[in-house]
């Protein structure tokens, strides 16, 4: 099998290893903020996967920051911008405009990674993003999640399949790199299920640039943890989470990179699956089995 790695992918494209630097826009989401809901995603921390960024610093001192945090792990002398946390393109539109162009205008980031929801991209931002892209590569990240809509709607997600494709369409249309990110183990599904919100992404044309696959993670304080306490519910083990990955990695068009297809959540926190603790081991396992598929 022949998968697309994003760290071969990086190598080819800028000639050198990468590394992404966490950032944080200062944005929040609709589905906490009262405007479709309250809360957030079941899944999603108070952090909104921010666990790694500044948010109370600007965005220049952040990614200084970053960059020593990373130094005892990476020689890399480029970097992705990753604005993860939250709905980084929700609110002040000329506000994100100029924080956006701040950061593409910093010498060693090599690229923009700008993770949003598919309701909050105003046809203004998306062509910013289309003209920034011209300067350095924007990657806009889609969480769709689950491509079943009755599993969105008790996750809380406040957006059904059909907004996210017209969302992916007119980013598309408009000349944007699209990363996809779908989640794993999702209560209430069965490996159907996940097969599914696969199909649907590896059917979706112009085909997806990118796709991140990441297995749920219990976290303490999310809805989710409360769902689990309550009634617990299967948790994928790393074979079965594996072994779902590598059917997914079989059905991937040519021309999508694969940018993740696992993830490490901060250990304090992580309930379940207590098997995330160990990235190398995780990471090992899962590269041998991929070998061998």
């Amino acid at each position: 099998m022949v998968i697309r790695r994003f760290s071969d992918e990086m190598k080819k494209r800028f000639g050198g290893k990468v590394y992404r630097i966490a950032l944080s826009s200062g944005c929040t989401c609709p589905n906490r903020d009262g405007t479709l809901g309250t809360g957030g995603c079941a899944f999603c921390s108070e952090y909104g996967a921010g666990e790694f960024s500044f948010p109370d610093l600007p965005v220049k001192d952040q990614f200084e920051r970053g960059k020593r945090l990373v130094a005892n792990k990476t020689r890399a002398d480029r970097f992705i911008g990753y604005f993860q946390s939250f709905t980084n393109t929700y609110g002040d539109q000329e506000r994100l405009k100029m924080l956006f162009r701040e950061t593409a205008d910093i010498p060693e980031i090599c690229a923009l990674s700008i993770a949003t929801r598919p309701d909050c991209l105003e046809n203004g931002m998306v062509e910013f993003l289309s003209e920034l892209s011209g300067i350095k590569p924007v990657w806009v990240e889609l969480g769709l999640q689950t491509a079943d809509d009755e599993t969105g709607r008790r996750m809380n997600r406040c957006f059904d399949r059909d907004s996210f494709e017209e969302a992916y369409r007119r980013l598309k249309g408009a000349g944007l790199e699209v990363v996809v990110h779908i989640i794993l183990g999702l209560p209430g599904e069965n490996e159907e299920d996940m097969i599914g919100t696969a199909e649907y992404v590896s059917g979706l044309s112009p085909a997806v640039d990118g796709i991140k696959i990441h297995m749920l993670q219990i976290l303490d304080g999310t809805a989710v943890a409360e769902m689990y306490r309550k009634e617990p519910f299967h948790v994928l083990s790393l074979e079965e989470y594996t072994g779902i990955v590598i059917k997914i990695l079989k059905m991937l068009p040519p021309e999508t990179v694969v940018h993740r297809f696992t993830g490490d959540g901060p250990k304090k926190t992580l309930i379940e699956p207590k098997w995330c603790w160990d990235k190398k081991k995780v990471l090992n396992y899962m590269n041998g089995e991929i070998a061998k598929a």
